[in-house]
C-alpha cells in the first residue's frame, strides 16, 4: 500500500473528529484569510489541495469566480460537500484528488492554495510540479505550512510510535528556508513571506509565490 493510500485511510478515520476540532489560533487564521483575499480577484479560477473539510475554501469562495478544492480523503470531501450545501455556496466544488494526479488541463487556474498540508505530503516535488502545471503563466501559489524543525522537538520523538500504531500520518520536518528553497526550485518566485500567529513563536510560514 502506498503512503498516499495509508494517509487517505488515516484521514478518512479522523474526518469527523477533525471537523469538530476548533481552530487553535483564530486571530492568526483570520489574518491569513485577509492576506490571501488581497491576492484574489473576482474573476479568478482557484484551486485548493489538501482542503480537509472545506472550512477555508468556503470562506474564500466568495472572493473568486470558482474554487475547486481537493483532498485525498473521501470522508473529508463528503463533509466539505455537506457544509457547502448547508451554506448555499454554489461556486465551490469539492473533489477527491491531489495536485500530482489532477485531471484538469495545463494552465487551468489563476491561483493555487495549499494550507497546512505541505508537511503532510511525502512526494512534495510531485505536488509542486502538479501545482506549477495547473497554474497559468504568472499564477500564484499561496500556502501556509508548519515548519516542524522550528517546533517543539518532543513531537519528533513521539511521532514514530504514533505512526506505527496508525495514530499519525506521514509528517515531514523542515524549516522555513528549506521549504522556500523547495518552492523556488519548483519554478516559483517568492513574493511574500510572513508569520500570522497571534500567540508566541509561530512555526507556520505563509508564502505567496508566483509561477515563473
Amino acid at each position: 500500500m502506498s503512503s498516499n493510500s495509508k494517509d487517505a485511510r488515516f484521514w478518512d478515520r479522523m474526518a469527523r473528529k477533525y471537523a469538530a476540532d476548533p481552530i487553535a489560533d483564530m486571530a492568526g487564521y483570520e489574518r491569513t484569510l485577509d492576506v490571501t483575499r488581497g491576492y484574489l480577484k473576482a474573476s479568478d479560477q482557484a484551486y485548493e489541495f489538501g482542503c480537509g473539510t472545506g472550512t477555508t475554501a468556503l470562506k474564500l469562495a466568495s472572493s473568486v469566480a470558482r474554487l475547486t478544492a481537493t483532498d485525498i480523503s473521501s470522508e473529508m470531501i463528503a463533509i466539505a460537500r455537506e457544509k457547502a450545501a448547508a451554506q448555499g455556496c454554489a461556486n465551490a466544488v469539492f473533489e477527491v484528488g491531489a495536485p500530482d494526479a489532477a485531471p484538469w488541463p495545463d494552465a487551468s487556474f489563476d491561483v493555487a492554495l495549499g494550507f497546512n498540508v505541505l508537511h503532510l505530503i511525502e512526494a512534495r516535488g510531485a505536488a509542486y510540479r502538479g501545482v506549477h502545471r495547473l497554474l497559468k503563466p504568472g499564477g500564484l501559489f499561496i500556502s501556509k505550512t508548519p515548519c516542524l524543525k522550528e517546533a517543539n522537538p518532543v513531537f519528533r520523538l513521539i511521532l514514530p510510535p504514533m505512526q506505527l500504531l496508525g495514530r499519525a500520518p506521514y509528517v515531514a520536518f523542515f524549516n522555513a528556508p528549506e521549504l522556500e528553497r523547495e518552492v523556488v526550485a519548483a519554478g516559483f518566485e517568492i513574493v511574500e513571506r510572513a508569520r500570522h500567529g497571534s500567540r508566541g513563536k509561530d512555526a507556520r510560514i505563509f508564502l505567496a509565490a508566483r509561477k515563473v
